[in-house]
């Protein structure tokens, strides 16, 4: 699991389909789904740890993303 999109084909098992419009808050949203799913024993640790790695990734990017267009 190397990729965001990764991560949405993992949700996606468990009938998961995450859209909300804004790319910070799908990411967001996902990582809350799969925090979900972990608590539920669903998803084993290694997956959950690095789709956590994944998504903390990939918010990192769209903050630095975002400053750069507001300066």
């Amino acid at each position: 699991m190397n990729t965001l999109y990764d991560v949405q084909q993992l949700l996606k098992q468990f009938g998961i389909y995450v859209y909300v419009g804004k790319r910070m808050w799908d990411i967001e949203l996902m990582a809350l789904e799969l925090d979900n799913l972990y608590k539920s024993g669903v998803v084993d640790q290694p997956t959950y740890l690095r789709a956590k790695i994944v998504l903390r990734h990939e918010h990192r990017l769209e903050e630095q993303r975002a400053s750069q267009n507001k300066a």
